[in-house]
C-alpha cells in the first residue's frame, strides 16, 4: 500500500487526518463536518488528493466491471433444494458452518483486494487508461462536438431545458432505446439542452451543461458499441479532457474543459444515476 493505515497525516490544525478519513472520504461514508475538513485537508495537500482520486477511480473501475455480475440470472439446472435423503436435514450445523467459511473467506478477500489495489503496479493497471491519451473511435467523436457546440452562445443546442420532456422523447425515438440526461445540479451544473448528432454507425445524443462560472460540459450518449463493456477511461484532445465508457446498450463520453479531479467527480454522479435507473 502506500503508506501504513491509520498513520495520522499532518492537517494544519484541524483533527488528525488518518488513512480511515481518506478511505471514507473516497467511500462517501463521512458525516458532512468530516467530510469539509477532510475537502479543505485534500485541497492544502495535491499528492493525497490525487491518491483519493486514484481510490475512487479504482471503485468505478471495479463496480463497472463486477456489478454485471450481481445481475446474473441463477442458472437453471443449479440444486435450489437438498436431494431426497441427502441428509442435511440430519446434519443442521453444516449449513452454519458453510455460511460463516464464506463470511470469513469473502471479508478477507475484499480486504485483500482493496490492499492489492492499493499497490502501485495494480493500480497502474487498473487505472491505465486514466492517463492522458490518444482518444479515438466515439470519444474522439465527442470531444469534436464539444469543441464545435459548447462556445455557442446564440444555439449551442436544439432543444432546450426548458422542453426537457419533449427532448427525452425525441432523442428515445430517434435512439431506439431511452435516453436521458442526468440531473447535475447537485454538483454545480445546470441542464442546458440537447440536441442529435450523426455517428459513426446512427444517431447520438449529446447533453450540454453549464456552471456557475460559465464553463461547460456535455455528455455524448451513443449506441455503437453496444453489447461490450469496457472500464473507465480518460483522454485528451487539445483543451479538451474526456471520461468514457461503455455499459451494455450506450457508450458514454463526458467532455469538459475542467481538470481530471472534477471530471473524475461528474464522471460519477453521472455513472451512479444510470446504474439507479436500471
Amino acid at each position: 500500500m502506500d503508506a501504513p493505515p491509520l498513520k495520522p497525516i499532518s492537517s494544519d490544525g484541524i483533527k488528525p487526518v488518518t488513512e480511515a478519513d481518506l478511505h471514507a472520504y473516497a467511500d462517501q461514508l463521512l458525516d458532512p463536518a468530516r467530510h469539509v475538513e477532510i475537502d479543505a485537508f485534500l485541497d492544502a495537500h495535491p499528492a493525497e488528493r490525487q491518491r483519493v482520486d486514484d481510490w475512487r477511480a479504482q471503485n468505478l473501475a471495479l463496480k463497472q466491471m463486477l456489478d454485471p455480475v450481481l445481475s446474473e440470472p441463477l442458472p437453471l439446472r443449479l440444486p435450489l433444494k437438498p436431494a431426497p435423503g441427502a441428509g442435511w436435514q440430519d446434519w443442521p450445523w453444516r449449513s452454519l458452518a458453510a455460511g460463516v467459511a464464506i463470511a470469513v473467506v469473502s471479508t478477507g478477500s475484499a480486504w485483500w483486494g482493496r490492499g492489492a489495489y492499493d499497490g502501485q503496479l495494480q493500480r497502474s493497471a487498473t487505472l491505465a487508461a486514466a492517463k492522458a491519451g490518444t482518444l479515438n473511435g466515439f470519444a474522439h467523436r465527442a470531444a469534436v462536438a464539444h469543441v464545435v457546440y459548447s462556445p455557442d452562445v446564440r444555439r449551442p443546442v436544439e432543444v432546450g431545458a426548458d422542453q426537457e420532456q419533449a427532448l427525452v422523447t425525441w432523442l428515445t425515438k430517434r435512439m431506439g432505446a431511452e435516453v436521458k440526461p442526468p440531473d447535475l445540479r447537485a454538483l454545480g451544473y445546470e441542464l442546458i439542452g440537447g440536441r442529435l448528432l450523426p455517428g459513426d454507425k446512427g444517431p447520438v445524443a449529446q447533453f450540454m451543461f453549464g456552471g456557475a462560472k460559465g464553463e461547460r460540459l456535455t455528455l455524448y450518449v451513443t449506441r455503437e458499441d453496444a453489447g461490450r463493456e469496457t472500464a473507465f477511461k480518460f483522454g485528451q484532445d487539445g483543451p479538451v479532457n474526456v471520461f468514457y465508457w461503455v455499459d451494455k446498450d450506450f457508450g458514454y463520453a463526458i467532455s469538459s474543459g475542467n481538470s481530471k479531479q472534477e471530471m473524475l467527480r461528474v464522471a460519477e454522479a453521472v455513472y451512479s444515476q444510470l446504474e439507479a435507473r436500471k
